[in-house]
């Protein structure tokens, strides 16, 4: 977190623990906060920079999004896999002054950071942890876009995905009709405090309850290699490319879309019980004695109790409508809510069009 950034940060009421908000004074609040609008720092999410004149080449050639897309008003989800098609990352992807940016939750960073570097070779192309360079920070709620065009002053994109760069800060619209703020600490200070007036200051957690809600999976450490991108229904949200080419990966993701069954898929669910970590198995006693039910990609306390999470569920189950619970046959009942998006089959908006 940028020095400059975390001094204004505390002066406004952040409790910050190794880089993280934890809040503001009051969790429960905060969460209930979730349902109007909030301001959250998301510092907890770190930066790569990618430069150089091969950054596109070397990117394509990496991860399973079509970087060729990706402009100063353009993101995108993204991911980074395995030569097997499991997933190390998940990431958006955005242009700024000549450098792309990948926001990824810091845990992952380095492990992403030093895994890139090996693969630069002769490319002209430099990769650096830009976590400190830019400050950043989240808007979300029914009234999101309003108050943020009014702070600006101007126009906010009305598509996912769009960008409007200003010159001190790219706003990047992302799912559930929510923004992202990264900028110079002093730019993004004053647009805080402006927001702040009517927009409800939150910890990250909070923050995350709202990717929850907006089916927006995030691997960790726990879940590592433990998926394929259309098990966390990136195809659906527009995470995945299959015209672009090759890429690490590219042949088992490809496989998965055009020949294979998908048994497995994430759905946004519910439990009247603690969070469970990510990477918890599921378990379900009349699927072959409970193996291979799923896993919890990602969890957050609701703020109507209980626990919000993004879990993979094998599809049979959740069709048949067969109990899931967390962990073993005396874990808590998942209760699947409706999805935040459609997810068909395996056809893409791409095969579609």
């Amino acid at each position: 977190m940028h020095n400059d950034w975390q001094s204004f940060l505390t002066s406004a009421g952040a409790q910050i623990s190794d880089g993280r908000v934890i809040g503001f004074g009051d969790a429960a609040a905060e969460r209930q906060a979730t349902t109007g609008d909030i301001i959250a720092d998301l510092s907890h999410f770190g930066l790569i920079a990618v430069s150089g004149q091969d950054a596109v080449e070397f990117l394509q050639g990496q991860v399973t999004n079509d970087v060729r897309l990706v402009d100063d008003n353009h993101s995108q989800l993204n991911s980074y896999c395995t030569p097997k098609g499991r997933i190390l990352a998940t990431f958006r992807l955005f242009h700024r002054d000549g450098t792309y940016y990948l926001r990824l939750p810091a845990e992952r960073l380095a492990f992403v950071l030093k895994r890139l570097r090996m693969y630069v070779l002769r490319s002209q192309v430099r990769l650096d942890d830009a976590s400190d360079m830019l400050a950043r920070f989240g808007i979300a709620g029914p009234r999101a876009a309003a108050l943020l065009g009014e702070a600006l002053g101007t126009a906010v994109p009305d598509q996912t995905d769009a960008v409007l760069q200003t010159p001190d800060i790219a706003v990047v619209r992302v799912p559930g009709g929510r923004f992202e703020c990264h900028g110079t600490p002093a730019a993004l200070a004053a647009l805080w405090q402006r927001l702040a007036t009517q927009a409800r200051p939150v910890g990250a957690d909070a923050w995350m309850v709202t990717e929850i809600r907006a089916g927006v999976p995030h691997v960790l450490d726990a879940t590592s290699e433990a998926f394929v991108p259309q098990m966390l229904n990136l195809h659906a949200i527009g995470g995945v490319s299959f015209r672009k080419g090759c890429y690490t990966g590219q042949e088992v993701v490809a496989r998965m879309q055009y020949l294979g069954k998908l048994k497995r898929r994430m759905y946004l669910a519910h439990v009247d019980a603690p969070c469970p970590a990510p990477g918890t198995e599921l378990f379900a006693a009349e699927i072959e004695s409970g193996q291979g039910t799923g896993k919890v990609v990602n969890a957050q306390p609701a703020p109507q109790g209980g626990c919000d999470l993004l879990a993979v569920v094998l599809i049979e189950a959740v069709e048949n409508g067969t109990p899931v619970r967390i962990g073993d046959a005396d874990g808590a009942l998942l209760q699947i809510l409706p999805q935040p998006y459609e997810v068909d089959d395996l056809s893409t908006p791409e095969q579609k069009s």
